[in-house]
Protein backbone atom coordinates (compact mmCIF):
# COMPACT_ATOMS: atom_id res chain seq x y z
CA UNK A 1 0.00 0.00 0.00
CA UNK A 2 2.26 2.77 -1.30
CA UNK A 3 -0.32 5.25 -2.56
CA UNK A 4 -2.94 6.02 0.08
CA UNK A 5 -6.27 7.77 0.09
CA UNK A 6 -7.26 8.78 3.62
CA UNK A 7 -10.67 10.27 4.38
CA UNK A 8 -11.56 11.39 7.89
CA UNK A 9 -14.48 12.97 9.69
CA UNK A 10 -15.14 13.87 13.34
CA UNK A 11 -18.61 15.10 14.31
CA UNK A 12 -20.34 16.01 17.58
CA UNK A 13 -23.47 13.97 16.81
CA UNK A 14 -27.06 14.81 17.75
CA UNK A 15 -27.05 14.66 21.56
CA UNK A 16 -23.70 15.77 23.00
CA UNK A 17 -22.89 19.45 23.45
CA UNK A 18 -19.20 19.09 22.65
CA UNK A 19 -16.98 16.75 20.69
CA UNK A 20 -14.43 14.91 22.85
CA UNK A 21 -13.01 12.94 19.90
CA UNK A 22 -9.88 13.94 18.03
CA UNK A 23 -8.32 12.65 14.81
CA UNK A 24 -4.73 12.92 13.60
CA UNK A 25 -3.97 12.39 9.90
CA UNK A 26 -0.23 12.76 9.32
CA UNK A 27 0.15 16.46 10.25
CA UNK A 28 -3.53 17.43 10.44
CA UNK A 29 -5.54 17.44 13.67
CA UNK A 30 -9.30 17.60 13.33
CA UNK A 31 -12.44 17.83 15.42
CA UNK A 32 -15.85 18.87 14.07
CA UNK A 33 -14.36 18.75 10.60
CA UNK A 34 -13.68 16.54 7.58
CA UNK A 35 -10.40 16.02 5.76
CA UNK A 36 -9.11 13.98 2.86
CA UNK A 37 -5.57 13.46 1.61
CA UNK A 38 -3.75 11.37 -0.97
CA UNK A 39 -0.18 10.51 -0.14
CA UNK A 40 2.62 8.15 -1.03
CA UNK A 41 4.12 6.47 2.01
CA UNK A 42 7.60 6.50 0.48
CA UNK A 43 7.50 10.31 0.70
CA UNK A 44 7.73 10.07 4.49
CA UNK A 45 9.68 7.75 6.78
CA UNK A 46 7.05 7.90 9.55
CA UNK A 47 3.55 9.18 10.24
CA UNK A 48 0.49 8.50 12.38
CA UNK A 49 -3.16 8.03 11.50
CA UNK A 50 -4.79 8.12 14.93
CA UNK A 51 -8.16 8.49 16.60
CA UNK A 52 -8.80 9.24 20.28
CA UNK A 53 -12.17 9.19 22.05
CA UNK A 54 -11.92 11.36 25.15
CA UNK A 55 -13.87 11.13 28.39
CA UNK A 56 -14.20 13.30 31.48
CA UNK A 57 -16.17 16.17 32.94
CA UNK A 58 -16.32 19.68 31.51
CA UNK A 59 -13.78 19.73 28.67
CA UNK A 60 -11.57 17.00 30.13
CA UNK A 61 -12.21 14.52 27.35
CA UNK A 62 -11.30 17.08 24.72
CA UNK A 63 -8.04 17.86 26.51
CA UNK A 64 -7.12 14.18 26.98
CA UNK A 65 -7.72 13.20 23.35
CA UNK A 66 -5.94 16.28 22.00
CA UNK A 67 -2.97 15.89 24.34
CA UNK A 68 -2.59 12.20 23.53
CA UNK A 69 -2.53 12.59 19.75
CA UNK A 70 -0.35 15.70 19.82
CA UNK A 71 2.14 13.97 22.10
CA UNK A 72 2.18 10.80 19.97
CA UNK A 73 2.68 12.84 16.79
CA UNK A 74 5.82 14.53 18.09
CA UNK A 75 7.06 11.41 19.86
CA UNK A 76 7.01 9.27 16.71
CA UNK A 77 9.04 11.86 14.85
CA UNK A 78 11.63 11.96 17.64
CA UNK A 79 12.29 8.24 18.10
CA UNK A 80 15.54 6.76 16.75
CA UNK A 81 15.89 5.23 13.30
CA UNK A 82 16.37 1.55 12.52
CA UNK A 83 14.40 0.15 15.44
CA UNK A 84 13.60 -3.56 15.44
CA UNK A 85 9.99 -4.64 16.00
CA UNK A 86 10.70 -5.46 19.64
CA UNK A 87 12.43 -2.12 20.17
CA UNK A 88 9.53 -0.28 18.52
CA UNK A 89 7.07 -2.06 20.79
CA UNK A 90 9.12 -1.08 23.82
CA UNK A 91 9.20 2.53 22.62
CA UNK A 92 5.40 2.59 22.36
CA UNK A 93 5.02 1.04 25.82
CA UNK A 94 7.34 3.68 27.26
CA UNK A 95 5.31 6.39 25.54
CA UNK A 96 2.10 4.96 27.01
CA UNK A 97 3.57 5.17 30.52
CA UNK A 98 4.66 8.75 29.83
CA UNK A 99 1.34 9.97 28.41
CA UNK A 100 -0.54 8.35 31.28
CA UNK A 101 1.57 10.35 33.72
CA UNK A 102 1.01 13.56 31.75
CA UNK A 103 -2.77 13.08 31.65
CA UNK A 104 -2.89 12.21 35.35
CA UNK A 105 -0.83 15.24 36.38
CA UNK A 106 -2.93 17.60 34.25
CA UNK A 107 -6.03 16.20 35.92
CA UNK A 108 -4.60 16.70 39.39
CA UNK A 109 -3.52 20.28 38.64
CA UNK A 110 -6.99 21.30 37.41
CA UNK A 111 -10.11 19.99 39.15
CA UNK A 112 -12.20 20.51 36.03
CA UNK A 113 -9.97 17.95 34.26
CA UNK A 114 -10.03 15.39 37.09
CA UNK A 115 -10.25 11.76 35.92
CA UNK A 116 -10.09 12.73 32.27
CA UNK A 117 -8.97 10.01 29.89
CA UNK A 118 -9.10 8.76 26.34
CA UNK A 119 -8.97 5.72 24.12
CA UNK A 120 -6.48 5.44 21.27
CA UNK A 121 -6.46 3.48 18.05
CA UNK A 122 -3.76 4.26 15.51
CA UNK A 123 -1.96 3.06 12.42
CA UNK A 124 1.70 4.06 12.57
CA UNK A 125 3.99 4.00 9.55
CA UNK A 126 7.63 3.74 10.55
CA UNK A 127 10.45 3.12 8.06
CA UNK A 128 8.54 0.97 5.55
CA UNK A 129 6.58 -0.89 8.23
CA UNK A 130 2.98 -0.55 9.31
CA UNK A 131 1.91 -1.06 12.92
CA UNK A 132 -1.44 -0.73 14.60
CA UNK A 133 -1.85 0.24 18.23
CA UNK A 134 -4.96 -0.01 20.40
CA UNK A 135 -5.79 1.09 23.94
CA UNK A 136 -9.50 1.15 24.85
CA UNK A 137 -12.58 0.42 22.79
CA UNK A 138 -12.12 2.48 19.64
CA UNK A 139 -11.83 0.06 16.76
CA UNK A 140 -9.80 -0.85 13.71
CA UNK A 141 -11.65 -2.77 11.01
CA UNK A 142 -10.41 -4.20 7.72
CA UNK A 143 -12.56 -4.85 4.68
CA UNK A 144 -10.94 -7.46 2.43
CA UNK A 145 -12.65 -9.03 -0.58
CA UNK A 146 -15.82 -7.26 0.53
CA UNK A 147 -15.82 -8.87 4.00
CA UNK A 148 -15.41 -6.81 7.18
CA UNK A 149 -13.30 -7.98 10.12
CA UNK A 150 -12.59 -6.23 13.42
CA UNK A 151 -8.82 -6.39 13.96
CA UNK A 152 -8.71 -4.87 17.44
CA UNK A 153 -10.18 -6.32 20.62
CA UNK A 154 -12.34 -4.00 22.72
CA UNK A 155 -10.78 -3.31 26.12
CA UNK A 156 -14.21 -3.22 27.73
CA UNK A 157 -16.40 -5.26 30.02
CA UNK A 158 -18.14 -7.18 27.25
CA UNK A 159 -14.84 -8.78 26.23
CA UNK A 160 -14.44 -10.17 29.75
CA UNK A 161 -18.05 -11.30 30.12
CA UNK A 162 -18.27 -12.71 26.61
CA UNK A 163 -21.31 -10.63 25.73
CA UNK A 164 -21.65 -9.72 22.07
CA UNK A 165 -23.21 -6.34 22.85
CA UNK A 166 -20.62 -3.60 23.33
CA UNK A 167 -20.20 -2.27 26.88
CA UNK A 168 -19.24 1.33 27.59
CA UNK A 169 -17.44 0.18 30.76
CA UNK A 170 -13.75 0.29 29.83
CA UNK A 171 -11.18 -2.05 31.35
CA UNK A 172 -8.25 -0.16 29.80
CA UNK A 173 -7.60 3.36 28.56
CA UNK A 174 -5.18 6.28 28.83
CA UNK A 175 -5.76 8.27 32.00
CA UNK A 176 -9.14 8.20 33.78
CA UNK A 177 -7.45 6.71 36.83
CA UNK A 178 -6.28 3.61 34.93
CA UNK A 179 -3.07 2.51 36.67
CA UNK A 180 -2.35 -0.50 34.48
CA UNK A 181 -2.79 0.88 30.97
CA UNK A 182 -1.52 -1.33 28.18
CA UNK A 183 -1.61 -1.31 24.40
CA UNK A 184 -2.02 -4.01 21.80
CA UNK A 185 0.73 -3.46 19.23
CA UNK A 186 0.94 -5.38 15.94
CA UNK A 187 3.18 -5.06 12.90
CA UNK A 188 1.05 -5.96 9.87
CA UNK A 189 3.09 -4.82 6.87
CA UNK A 190 3.03 -8.25 5.21
CA UNK A 191 -0.72 -8.61 5.74
CA UNK A 192 -1.83 -5.70 3.56
CA UNK A 193 -3.41 -6.54 0.20
CA UNK A 194 -3.89 -4.05 -2.60
CA UNK A 195 -7.68 -3.69 -2.23
CA UNK A 196 -7.82 -3.71 1.58
CA UNK A 197 -9.72 -0.90 3.27
CA UNK A 198 -8.92 0.00 6.89
CA UNK A 199 -11.40 1.83 9.13
CA UNK A 200 -10.54 3.47 12.45
CA UNK A 201 -13.58 4.59 14.43
CA UNK A 202 -14.87 5.67 17.80
CA UNK A 203 -17.75 3.79 19.40
CA UNK A 204 -20.01 6.57 18.17
CA UNK A 205 -19.92 4.68 14.86
CA UNK A 206 -19.78 1.06 15.97
CA UNK A 207 -22.53 1.50 18.60
CA UNK A 208 -24.88 3.18 16.13
CA UNK A 209 -24.61 1.04 13.01
CA UNK A 210 -23.82 -2.63 12.48
CA UNK A 211 -20.61 -4.05 11.10
CA UNK A 212 -22.67 -5.31 8.16
CA UNK A 213 -23.83 -1.78 7.35
CA UNK A 214 -20.27 -0.45 7.63
CA UNK A 215 -19.24 -3.18 5.21
CA UNK A 216 -22.03 -2.30 2.79
CA UNK A 217 -21.16 1.41 2.80
CA UNK A 218 -17.48 0.72 2.14
CA UNK A 219 -18.29 -1.78 -0.61
CA UNK A 220 -20.46 0.90 -2.22
CA UNK A 221 -17.51 3.29 -2.35
CA UNK A 222 -18.37 5.19 0.84
CA UNK A 223 -15.83 7.12 2.87
CA UNK A 224 -15.47 8.50 6.41
CA UNK A 225 -18.07 11.20 5.81
CA UNK A 226 -20.58 8.61 4.56
CA UNK A 227 -20.09 6.49 7.67
CA UNK A 228 -20.43 9.44 10.05
CA UNK A 229 -23.58 10.58 8.26
CA UNK A 230 -25.13 7.12 8.65
CA UNK A 231 -24.35 7.05 12.40
CA UNK A 232 -25.89 10.50 12.84
CA UNK A 233 -28.98 9.49 10.86
CA UNK A 234 -29.31 6.49 13.20
CA UNK A 235 -29.56 8.83 16.19
CA UNK A 236 -26.04 10.15 16.73
CA UNK A 237 -26.16 9.55 20.49
CA UNK A 238 -22.39 10.01 20.83
CA UNK A 239 -19.59 11.86 19.08
CA UNK A 240 -18.68 9.98 15.92
CA UNK A 241 -15.22 9.94 14.33
CA UNK A 242 -13.94 7.83 11.46
CA UNK A 243 -10.81 7.44 9.31
CA UNK A 244 -10.86 5.32 6.16
CA UNK A 245 -7.58 4.26 4.52
CA UNK A 246 -7.42 2.62 1.14
CA UNK A 247 -5.13 2.35 -1.82
CA UNK A 248 -5.27 5.41 -4.03
CA UNK A 249 -6.06 4.46 -7.63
Amino acid sequence: MNKLNISSSSQVGCVRNNNEDMILVVDKFLRNDTYEINLTDTDKDRFVIGLADGMGGHNGGEVASSETLSNLHFYIHDIPANLSNSDFNEIIINWLISINTIIELKGKSNKSLSNMGTTLVAIIYYEDKYYWVNCGDSRLYRVRDGIIKQLTVDHSLNTITGQSRHSNVLTNCIGAGCKTSYADIYEFTDDIFSDDVFILCSDGLSDMISDELIQSIINSGGDATSLCREAINAGGYDNVSVCVLKESK
